[in-house]
């Protein structure tokens, strides 16, 4: 993954496909846990699964999923996350673009507070990777320009620990990663 180019959405088709809270949750399920068919994730989100099997073509058609040819036999298609730096448009002009990549933010703020709640609150369950979790708070002063450099660093070293599942160690688990740099704003701002 960390060879090709950021995926940056600003196809206000690709962005309401990806809108969908459970498109998203179907994402985020086969980024994390790899490849499944409609059935078996049907019954995993307790979903209808001709509504499942619709909501994974739609992420097919825009290029979020694709089927895993290696595992499908006849009618049993399995589906497979796309590895990619996907990326929400930074400053779109568009306001249906802004509001869409506003609620997938949203959606993606929300999903990783329920992890780090869900994780807090029963830490003591994941033993050696509780002692091993970094929480940690700092800030520093940046130009607007080192700011996306500083950005793009982070990317780049996170994308050199990316493993797609399968490729795992053995006693590895998924980690979820959530990263903030932005301007601080000051008492009375408005911008």
């Amino acid at each position: 993954m960390s060879d090709q180019q950021p995926r940056v959405l600003s196809d206000i088709d690709a962005l309401k496909a990806l809108a969908h809270p459970l498109r998203q949750q179907l994402l985020t399920r086969l980024q994390r846990h790899g490849p499944a068919t409609s059935a078996d994730l049907a019954v995993e989100f307790d979903e209808d699964r001709g509504a499942t099997s619709y909501h994974l073509r739609q992420l097919a058609r825009f290029g979020f999923i694709e089927e895993d040819s290696a595992r499908s036999s006849g009618r049993r298609k399995y589906w497979r996350a796309v590895p990619q730096d996907v990326r929400l448009p930074r400053r779109p002009a568009d306001p249906e673009v802004a509001a869409a990549a506003e609620e997938i933010g949203r959606q993606w703020m929300e999903g990783a507070d329920r992890a780090l709640t869900s994780y807090l609150t029963g830490r003591e369950a994941f033993g050696e990777f509780a002692a091993a979790a970094m929480h940690s708070f700092g800030s520093t002063t940046l130009t607007a320009e080192e700011l996306a450099r500083f950005g793009e660093e982070y990317i780049a070293f996170l994308n050199r620990w990316h493993r797609e599942p399968g490729q795992a160690s053995h006693g590895s688990r998924h980690v979820t990663v959530v990263f903030h740099a932005f301007p601080t704003p000051e008492q009375g701002d408005t911008s």
